[in-house]
């Protein structure tokens, strides 16, 4: 039997606990007193680590839903939302020139403009449309312009190449008027070219009865 030993005052509590499951006394030997011992102060680390030091877990419901999107995810999300088509001038009876060219020269301007006034319009009636500014844009981007008259010079990479027709004839599809000829600057150094886009505008804004 072994000898009855004093326990610790950090014993204490825990024996106590363990008397009132036990009906005989509890006899410790001395190695099995420090082991106890032991025990305890590594427990009471334990608790004391995980109630002061424990990382705080937080909710995913926290985070907003770009930070939930992976780098690739945000990129494709933020260019999915383009800014529209930039369109240069008032654009007031939404006459739309679509040009080749990145900008007009003085000459090639003075031209547009005279046959504009020609046919009863205005500059300030009318939006100017640079092709590389249409370039990557689908044909919902371009609707959204809600032209009601298109004047396609040049060469433009642009779905609406795909519509059914040949240059310098009218075509109309929906509530939209369409007119394909070749680049201003070319109509602008050839006279043929000048006389053939007359002859089309004078259609296309029914000069014979006055214009639109």
């Amino acid at each position: 039997m072994g000898k009855i030993l004093p326990t610790l005052t950090m014993e204490n509590d825990s024996l106590e606990s363990l008397s009132a499951f036990l009906e005989e006394p509890i006899f410790l030997l001395e190695a099995d007193r420090k082991r106890l011992a032991e025990s305890l102060q590594v427990s009471g680390d334990k608790e004391a680590m995980s109630a002061v030091e424990q990382p705080v877990a937080f909710s995913s419901s926290e985070n907003t839903a770009t930070d939930a999107l992976t780098p690739i995810d945000q990129e494709t999300k933020l260019e999915s939302v383009e800014e529209p088509i930039p369109i240069k001038g008032n654009f007031s009876k939404g006459i739309l020139v679509i040009h080749e060219e990145t900008n007009l020269n003085p000459e090639v301007m003075d031209m547009l403009v005279k046959m504009l006034n020609a046919c009863g319009h205005s500059m300030s009636e009318v939006g100017l449309l640079a092709a590389e500014n249409l370039e990557n844009r689908n044909m919902e981007d371009f609707k959204a312009l809600n032209a009601h008259v298109v004047l396609k010079f040049g060469r433009i990479k642009h779905p609406i190449n795909q519509l059914p027709i040949s240059s310098y004839e009218i075509l109309t599809e929906e509530e939209t008027e369409y007119l394909f000829a070749d680049a201003l600057t070319s109509i602008s150094e050839d006279k043929g070219l000048k006389r053939q886009l007359w002859a089309a505008l004078q259609l296309l804004f029914n000069l014979s009865t006055g214009p639109k």
